[in-house]
């Protein structure tokens, strides 16, 4: 009886730590899959073992931050952290299972230092979940596995020297805790030493995507984007209703890079009704929301990060029709500025734009950024940012 009262909780952790595996491992392969600069679906499931998906923005948002990976200046995409839970929860299953059929002839020691080390991947995860609240507004449900497997690891931790109590447990070594944290230690490095040591250099690939043909637009029509410690002249193609340029502008805003920009922003509008390059409108209303941009003169940035923030709001109005963009904007602007978004001036302004983006066959296709007039890869701007702006632009570090 007393060697169930051990075994019962040990094999719970022994299972806490089989799902953090699991759920560790998929977050890991999602990011070794990018490696190869192609964007891939990923796992993003509260179900263990669920395939991947390519519904999966919180997990994208979530590889995408700046929170899910380390060193990533150093290595494109940086060392997933994603590979210490890998090698936590390898230790924890190794010392659960050796609770689990000890027993009660487990070490007083060994239950005490189980204890204590089996609450490290709960406070990480806690962590990580303000973090997900706070910073990305949304949890991963890839995440959110990890951070369950480690409520029961916990749970299990605690339960075992709870019932360690109950029984007779034989005395060990003072020094064995020392060399059982030495090996978590190790063991929880090993995978991140082996992945840095095994990733392709991605260095040859960052000048592949080509120059501007013309960095200078000759009607001096380009909208400057207003930043506290412009640094790297940069020209971003950009529409005010894709999502994938929202993310990109809100990942360079908190990660203290947009601010070191020299940026002027090409309004490049997914909308048919004005961009003679579509058959048909990707985001209805960008049309009128780019004009709004341009109508705010030395505040575009506010009105664009307007727009951005308020993108749901915006695109649902966009599908109900051009009157009820208007009055989105004209709600929020006032009514001078829908005088300005009629005006002749306005509309050859973001023709130009397009002309722009024309005569330098920029992909139809937002974002595109240009460091210069370095074209930065599309898989560039994503898990490999960092990586890419500290070749090509250490300044904004």
């Amino acid at each position: 009886m007393h060697g169930t009262a051990l075994r019962i909780p040990a094999a719970l952790a022994l299972v806490a730590c089989l799902l953090g595996l699991l759920f560790a491992y998929n977050s890991t392969a999602d990011y070794a899959s990018h490696l190869d600069r192609q964007l891939h679906d990923m796992h993003c499931s509260f179900i263990p073992g669920a395939g991947t998906t390519d519904e999966a923005e919180a997990c994208r948002a979530a590889m995408y931050s700046p929170y899910a990976a380390l060193l990533k200046e150093k290595y494109w995409g940086g060392i997933p952290i994603s590979l210490f839970a890998l090698g936590a929860f390898t230790f924890f299953a190794g010392f659960s299972l050796y609770l689990m059929l000890a027993g009660p002839r487990a070490p007083k020691s060994a239950v005490a230092f189980f204890t204590a080390v089996s609450l490290t991947p709960l406070l990480t995860s806690a962590g990580m979940l303000v973090i997900s609240l706070t910073e990305l507004g949304t949890i991963c449900k890839t995440c959110a596995g990890i951070y369950a497997a480690s409520f029961l690891l916990a749970v299990g931790g605690i339960w075992t020297f709870i019932a360690s109590r109950r029984v007779t447990v034989r005395d060990s070594n003072a020094l064995l805790p020392l060399a059982w944290l030495s090996c978590l230690a190790g063991v929880t490095l090993l995978p991140a030493v082996v992945y840095a040591a095994s990733m392709p250099d991605h260095t040859k690939y960052l000048a592949e995507c080509g120059v501007l043909k013309q960095p200078v637009e000759k009607h001096d029509a380009l909208v400057k984007m207003r930043t506290s410690a412009s640094r790297q002249p940069a020209i971003l193609f950009e529409d005010p209703l894709c999502p994938t340029c929202k993310a990109f502008h809100e990942r360079m805003v908190s990660e203290g890079l947009f601010d070191k920009l020299d940026a002027q922003l090409v309004l490049f509008p997914l909308d048919d009704s004005c961009n003679w390059m579509l058959d048909r409108p990707l985001h209805p209303g960008a049309c009128t929301v780019s004009k709004a941009v341009l109508c705010a003169g030395p505040e575009a940035r506010t009105v664009m990060e307007w727009a951005y923030a308020e993108q749901a709001y915006l695109l649902r109005a966009g599908k109900a029709g051009e009157p009820t963009v208007r009055e989105v904007i004209r709600q929020r602007w006032g009514n001078d500025i829908l005088k300005c978004i009629d005006a002749k001036d306005t509309t050859v302004r973001l023709n130009n734009h397009l002309h722009f983006a024309a005569e330098n066959a920029v992909p139809v296709s937002t974002p595109q950024v240009y460091l210069g007039n370095r074209r930065v890869c599309d898989e560039d701007t994503d898990i490999g940012l960092r990586f890419t702006l500290k070749k090509f632009a250490p300044e904004v570090f």
